[in-house]
C-alpha cells in the first residue's frame, strides 16, 4: 500500500457551544492534513499529483482563511442547523468537499483514507470516511 500526505495551514477563529455553552471566539493556526491511500501507482509512477491535491485543499481552505469559522457555512450561526466548528466536524467537511472535488479523478489509484485537523500543537482530531 502507497500513502501520501498533503498539508495546508490557515488562521482563523471559532466559538464552540460545548454542553449548551458558547465559549469566546478564540483564533488559531489550523494545521489540515489529507492522507490518500492506494495499492497501485499510475504510468508516472505516481500514487496522484500533490500539486492537484493541494491546490484543491487550499480551495477547499480559503474560505476559512483568516476567517471566524462561525461566519461561514456550514458552520455560520445563521443557519438552524448549524455545525459546532469543532476540529473534527472541520476535518469531516474537508474531507466530503475534497471527495466531491477530487474523489473521481482520483481513482482508481488513490482514495482519500484521512483528513486530521490540528488546532493547537499535539491536539489533531481525524475523520476517516467509509468508502
Amino acid at each position: 500500500m502507497f500513502s501520501i500526505q498533503v498539508e495546508h495551514t490557515i488562521s482563523a477563529a471559532h466559538s464552540l457551544t460545548i454542553a449548551g455553552v458558547r465559549e469566546p471566539v478564540h483564533g488559531h493556526n489550523w494545521r489540515v492534513v489529507i492522507t490518500l491511500v492506494g495499492s497501485t501507482l499510475d504510468e508516472d509512477g505516481l500514487l496522484c499529483d500533490f500539486h492537484t491535491v493541494h491546490e484543491h485543499l487550499v480551495e477547499v481552505l480559503s474560505r476559512f482563511d483568516n476567517n471566524n469559522f462561525n461566519e461561514v457555512p456550514p458552520f455560520d450561526d445563521d443557519l438552524p442547523k448549524r455545525l459546532n466548528p469543532t476540529a473534527e466536524l472541520i476535518a469531516k467537511h474537508v474531507a466530503d468537499e475534497l471527495q466531491t472535488r477530487i474523489g473521481a479523478s482520483l481513482a482508481p489509484h488513490a482514495k482519500i483514507a484521512s483528513v486530521s485537523v490540528s488546532e493547537a500543537h499535539r491536539c489533531v482530531a481525524t475523520y476517516a470516511p467509509d468508502r
